[in-house]
């Protein structure tokens, strides 16, 4: 048996050159996840840095954002993806977003990682306390699809091209 060696980082206000060229990588965003930190301006990256970590300590939100923390997916300290993890939700989150996004960049995709990821990402989320995690996704993205269902998530519903993935916490491993 393969062991990955995945871990997640905390996003923080200074990062490397190697988390801005990933951004770079993923670009814009696919699939409904948006990829907020993208800018073609590496000041305005380092802005978002900043700006995201008032965001995940619950500073400064305007209406209709919740405290959320993004962490950087590494993979033998290189880092190959990142996730959002919202602390909790609002209406409009209920109805797509959800708990958690997470994103693997182009090249690293179809190996296993995102499965790896959100196993990580579900675990953090049961440490802050949130034992219902509710993940929504495209209802064509297969592949999104096997990663939460292979997380245990469990479709509540479907509707105008949305899944709701439901993910408790004595479901999981």
């Amino acid at each position: 048996m393969i062991v990955l060696k995945l871990y997640l980082k905390p996003l923080e206000p200074i990062e490397p050159p190697d988390i801005y060229q990933m951004i770079q990588d993923i670009g814009e965003g696919q699939n409904g996840f948006i990829n907020s930190l993208y800018s073609s301006d590496l000041e305005i990256f380092r802005e978002k840095l900043i700006r995201n970590v008032e965001i995940s300590q619950g500073k400064n939100l305007s209406d209709g954002l919740v405290p959320q923390t993004i962490y950087w997916f590494y993979l033998y300290n290189r880092p190959i993806g990142y996730g959002k993890l919202r602390h909790r939700l609002t209406d409009k989150l209920l109805e797509h977003g959800g708990h958690i996004g997470y994103i693997i960049r182009p090249a690293e995709r179809n190996k296993g990682y995102g499965k790896h990821a959100l196993g990580e990402l579900v675990k953090e989320a049961y440490q802050k306390g949130i034992n219902e995690i509710l993940l929504t996704c495209n209802e064509d993205n297969m592949a999104s699809r096997k990663v939460i269902e292979a997380n245990h998530g469990f479709l509540t519903e479907m509707k105008e091209g949305v899944c709701k993935y439901w993910i408790k916490r004595n479901s999981s491993l």
